[in-house]
């Protein structure tokens, strides 16, 4: 199993996961993190780290997020590596919990 990030990451992109993750299994995209299934050791220690509660363990993504573990897959290998946390986006907090995020996620 995996840990998947879900939609209330884009936009926010806050990285506080980033710096606990014992694998660095992220991945970075312009206004998104996504886990790297083939890399992440189901550990779950980034769960609570997630200011935006935007992580899961695959077994618990909620119904309506279910298209973010192939999303997190697809993309893996389109983002590049991240192994510190950053300063969040700007607005972060301004784009933290709004609903259908999904067509603002951006691809290099």
């Amino acid at each position: 199993m995996t840990h998947v990030v879900t939609e209330n990451c884009i936009k926010c992109k806050y990285t506080d996961c980033v710096d606990v993750c014992p694998v660095d299994c992220f991945k970075e995209g312009p206004n998104f993190l996504v886990i790297d299934p083939d890399e992440c050791i189901d550990c779950g220690v980034c769960i609570p780290e997630c200011p935006a509660n935007a992580i899961f363990a695959e077994e618990d993504v909620p119904a309506d997020q279910m298209k973010f573990i192939e999303i997190n897959a697809e993309l893996t290998p389109v983002f590049g590596p991240i192994s510190r946390s950053k300063k969040p986006l700007a607005d972060a907090d301004q784009w933290n919990n709004v609903p259908d995020k999904l067509q603002y996620l951006e691809k290099p």
